[in-house]
C-alpha cells in the first residue's frame, strides 16, 4: 500500500466510512441482507451509479459480502462481513447521537425522520 501517513487514526476509519453513503448504507446492512432494490425504496435520493460505486468500495475494503446467486432471473445480495459487524458499535453511536442531535434541534424526532419502520419515533 506504500508510505500511506495518517496524522491521527479516525482518518484510517473515514477513509473506508466516510462521505454521505456509506454509513447510512452500513446501518441498514447492520439489520441483515439486502438487494439494490431494498436499498433503493431505504434511501430513494441515491443513484444507481452511486449505490454501485459505494458498495463496491466497502466490498473492496472487506466491510460488504456480495452474493450472487445462481439462478434465473440473477439475484444479488449484500451483507456485512464478520469485520463490517466490527462496525456495530460505531454505527449505533453515531445513529444515538444523530437522535439526541435531532431531537435538539428539531424538538422531536418525528418532525423529521422518515416513518419507515426503522425509527423509533415516539419520543
Amino acid at each position: 500500500m506504500g508510505e500511506k501517513k495518517y496524522n491521527i487514526s479516525v482518518e484510517a476509519t473515514l477513509e473506508v466510512i466516510g462521505g454521505k453513503w456509506k454509513c447510512v448504507i452500513l446501518c441498514h446492512l447492520t439489520h441483515g441482507k439486502k438487494r439494490t432494490s431494498d436499498f433503493k425504496r431505504l434511501m430513494p435520493s441515491i443513484t444507481q451509479k452511486m449505490l454501485t460505486q459505494q458498495l463496491r468500495e466497502l466490498e473492496e475494503d472487506g466491510i460488504v459480502n456480495r452474493i450472487v446467486y445462481n439462478q434465473v432471473p440473477p439475484k444479488v445480495e449484500y451483507e456485512l462481513t464478520p469485520y463490517g459487524d466490527s462496525l456495530r458499535p460505531i454505527l449505533d453511536s453515531l445513529c444515538n447521537w444523530g437522535e439526541r442531535h435531532i431531537i435538539k434541534e428539531f424538538g422531536s424526532k418525528a418532525a423529521v425522520l422518515e416513518d419507515n419502520g426503522l425509527n423509533n419515533l415516539d419520543d
